[in-house]
């Protein structure tokens, strides 16, 4: 089980403005590259119950630090969840957790939790060697809204 450092740990204390913003939230970091996961993106910020999420590129500086910081591989090829008690979620993990701030029905994937990990990544592992052929990279990032954009840490 991985173990999250706590805030003053990763150095949010003296962190670049954008990235002690994370501090205030709980961060999804997702692959900048993949269709997939710009899809996602885009989904979770129409579905979210509220503007409780951050988001930064796996590949960006931000999301480098925080992989860093969590003791976590820097060519990690998954969504990361980090939540509001700095514990890191990854996989099949992350993105159920992240299903749980959504809106109803979407929020109802949280129970999914109760399968055991080992089956939940199995699925995710499929998905995720496919998900370019399938989807494709990601052409072009969609530009946040102007009441977004101090969600998305680069």
């Amino acid at each position: 089980m991985l173990r999250a450092a706590s805030r003053s740990d990763i150095g949010l204390v003296d962190a670049p403005p954008n990235e002690a913003a994370a501090a205030l939230r709980p961060l999804l970091l997702y692959d900048g590259e993949c269709g997939l996961c710009a899809r996602s993106v885009r989904f979770v910020l129409a579905k979210e119950r509220g503007p409780e999420l951050c988001f930064a590129p796996l590949q960006s500086d931000v999301g480098r630090a925080v992989l860093a910081r969590h003791g976590l591989d820097e060519d990690l090829s998954t969504v990361v969840y980090v939540d509001a008690e700095d514990r890191v979620h990854l996989r099949s993990g992350a993105a159920l957790r992240v299903a749980g701030k959504l809106r109803r029905p979407w929020s109802w994937a949280r129970a999914m939790l109760v399968v055991p990990a080992f089956l939940r990544d199995a699925v995710y592992r499929v998905i995720a060697r496919y998900r370019m052929g399938i989807f494709g990279g990601a052409e072009a990032c969609r530009l946040p809204r102007p009441d977004e954009a101090e969600r998305f840490l680069v």
